[in-house]
């Protein structure tokens, strides 16, 4: 924000440079916008505004340029560390990484969806560690997915990852042989060919797809936007993965939860607040949550599930909690089936129904066997509800 500040004052105070604007508009006009509106694939501007930077010495005028780019292919280097460097390069690395990150996935997910292909989040990022590793011998600069680099290859017709290859053998190439060809680009023509590929990751229509559908996701994206506008990229996604943490938290806090019954016509069980002509079955509740347990909803969990209880018609004297939302419970929370077991009134047992296989083999790692037997588990609710009846029969 303080960057766009400053560009705006110094265009006020009639510092532009006539010649870098002169020989930079033409670049975003072929080689951006119309790229993305007609088809448009043509580097003509980028090459004349480069020759006549070079033809009538612009760059003693003011027009900044690439410069000179020294010959050859990085020396293979061993990166010595001393103990001063360490926290440097940890703190330096981490944001490196988060960054790399956050850009590889987002950019990713982006162009695959455009695409229609699949992505494997984790071969990225093996990708992108086995890419550092190997800069990192040869005294290169942190890689991620670059958000420039990539529409712009886009832009240019690229549809595969043999164009990473084809770039690689060139600029090895120029390196090698021809390191001064660049020399007179302009940078404001790089930077007009960037600025108008990198316009075609703004998804405006999402945006508002997700303002229509979820207004909570819309305020939290342009939270995370402003963040990264107004404090940086590293401080902005951090805020953007603290933001992103405390949603997880709120939702997993107070998760949909219902008491199930019997709907005329509808096969199994089902939320009776949705279906209000629900029958319950006499002397058993049945009562679903649906999220995972873990410590910031064990104890709503157990608040719920006694409100239940208590709103019961009839005198209670099963509960089953429909498990097969849980899918998995954490250290804390673990104590909560025996609090709850216990703290339901004689004569009311607590049973489970559709419990996940992972989480079913926890109660004896979690020490709750010597509270809750095996005929306490039931494989589905159906079952467990059939258990109940023949027990009451009985």
């Amino acid at each position: 924000m303080r960057e766009l500040w400053g560009l705006g004052r110094a265009i006020a105070d009639g510092q532009t440079n006539g010649y870098s604007l002169a020989v930079g508009r033409p670049a975003w006009g072929d080689s951006g916008a119309q790229a993305f509106r007609t088809g448009a694939r043509h580097p003509d501007a980028v090459i004349l505004a480069t020759l006549a930077v070079s033809v009538f010495h612009l760059d003693s005028l003011g027009v900044k340029i690439l410069g000179e780019i020294p010959q050859g292919l990085p020396a293979f280097a061993v990166p010595w560390l001393s103990e001063a460097d360490l926290l440097k390069i940890a703190l330096g690395g981490g944001a490196v990484a988060l960054i790399a990150f956050a850009d590889t996935s987002v950019l990713s997910r982006t162009f695959a969806a455009r695409s229609h292909m699949r992505v494997d989040p984790n071969q990225e990022m093996v990708a992108l560690g086995a890419a550092n590793l190997a800069a990192g011998f040869f005294q290169g600069f942190p890689i991620s997915g670059s958000a420039s680099r990539t529409p712009v290859a886009e832009a240019a017709g690229a549809r595969t990852q043999l164009t990473g290859v084809v770039g690689a053998i060139a600029l090895a190439a120029l390196l090698m042989f021809a390191p001064n060809l660049l020399r007179y680009l302009p940078t404001s023509a790089l930077a007009a060919v960037v600025i108008a590929a990198a316009i075609g990751l703004f998804e405006f229509r999402d945006l508002q797809r997700i303002f229509r559908i979820q207004q909570w996701e819309f305020w939290l994206s342009m939270l995370c936007f402003a963040g990264v506008a107004v404090f940086g990229a590293i401080p902005g996604i951090c805020l953007a993965v603290v933001v992103a943490v405390i949603e997880f938290l709120w939702d997993g806090w107070r998760p949909h939860f219902a008491v199930l019954g019997r709907v005329p016509g509808l096969r199994g069980y089902h939320d009776m607040k949705r279906y209000p002509n629900a029958a319950r079955i006499d002397g058993l509740v049945l009562f679903r949550w649906d999220a995972p347990l873990f410590f910031a909803n064990a104890e709503p969990f157990q608040q719920r599930l006694t409100e239940a209880v208590a709103d019961s018609p009839t005198p209670v004297r099963r509960v089953v909690v429909a498990a097969e939302p849980v899918t998995s419970v954490d250290v804390t929370s673990a104590d909560m089936p025996r609090e709850l077991g216990l703290a339901l009134a004689d004569g009311i047992a607590l049973h489970f129904a559709e419990m996940k296989d992972p989480f079913r083999d926890k109660p004896e790692r979690f020490e709750l066997t010597e509270v809750f037997s095996n005929d306490r588990f039931h494989p589905t609710l159906g079952s467990a509800v059939d258990d109940y009846l023949g027990d009451r029969a009985g």
